[in-house]
């Protein structure tokens, strides 16, 4: 018997501030390029937020499952999330803080197709197999407008690492749902993954020679709040919520993240959308919005009178 409650008020105003906050990361990592590299960024970031997280999981007392069972998953998924921002990183690069946000958080079709293969009570259904399908005909639509791009346009490049970096993230949710990592608790999985993120993105630094950098009061907030407030805070918080309410409704929520992703990038950095981009992107989440969304359906159907007559 599931536990966890269904999304309430608080719940629903937690998610719209919780979104809102990772709709800005591309932004502040962005913001903070011409001062540091976003490799760099991503990997000092990720380091004093593992901190941080550590400190959480030795004053909650689970420290013991660090070195536990979980061990050998945690270290993959690691590496995993690290080459997650990795791919991130280096795609902020090439293109804007927009693409990136719809094309990073493509994940979720990703997750559903590895663990499609992977667990039995994962099968996708026929709407699910729908909504992958739209999602990546609204993926050729976005690089269907390029066909007048110049000679030196290298935005596809930063593009299509934002899809790989979101096939990876779907990897390591795959990872985490498959293994013990799921019994685990869930400060201990995400201090693996910061830490993962940390020494992968510094040794990519170190060997792109991309760890110049000019210390700036824009650099110095960008970090200060991308470490405290991103990287470590949001997601304890998130964590907190996915121990109270179900996980199927607080992942349909998260979909409101890309769209305030190219909101910020729009504001903030100035950043252009094509039409091709845009009916791209609504697709997109329409996709996502199906694949994620079953889970809701059969809740419903499950609870529903006719349903209960019927059995």
């Amino acid at each position: 018997m599931d536990l966890r409650k269904p999304i309430d008020a608080s719940a629903a105003a937690s998610m719209v501030v919780l979104c809102a906050l990772w709709g800005t990361q591309q932004v502040a990592i962005k913001l903070a390029a011409p001062d540091m590299a976003p490799l760099f960024q991503v990997g000092l970031r990720s380091g004093v937020a593992a901190l941080l997280v550590l400190f959480v999981v030795f004053a909650r007392r689970e420290h013991r499952a660090i070195g536990g069972e979980a061990w050998r998953p945690g270290l993959l998924a690691g590496v995993l999330f690290g080459l997650e921002f990795v791919l991130f990183a280096q795609g902020l690069l090439f293109t804007s803080a927009s693409h990136m946000s719809i094309f990073l958080y493509t994940a979720p079709i990703f997750a559903a197709l590895g663990l499609h293969f992977s667990l039995v009570e994962e099968r996708l259904a026929l709407v699910q197999w729908i909504g992958i399908a739209v999602a990546f005909a609204g993926i050729v639509l976005t690089f269907s407008g390029r066909g007048g791009a110049t000679t030196g346009d290298t935005t596809w490049i930063g593009d299509l690492l934002g899809i790989a970096a979101g096939a990876v993230w779907g990897a390591t949710t795959v990872v985490v749902r498959t293994s013990r990592l799921s019994r685990a608790p869930a400060a201990v999985t995400l201090w693996y993954q910061l830490m993962g993120a940390c020494m992968f993105a510094l040794v990519s630094a170190l060997a792109l020679g991309e760890t110049q950098a000019t210390v700036t009061a824009t650099l110095l907030a960008s970090l200060a709040y991308q470490t405290v407030i991103l990287s470590a805070a949001s997601y304890l918080a998130w964590f907190s919520l996915m121990r109270v309410y179900l996980a199927s409704r607080l992942g349909v929520l998260s979909l409101m993240t890309p769209v305030f992703g190219i909101g910020f990038g729009i504001i903030v950095l100035g950043d252009d959308l094509t039409t091709e981009f845009v009916g791209g992107t609504a697709l997109i989440l329409l996709g996502i919005v199906l694949v994620s969304v079953r889970d809701l359906l059969v809740r419903r159907m499950e609870r529903s009178p006719v349903t209960a007559l019927s059995r």
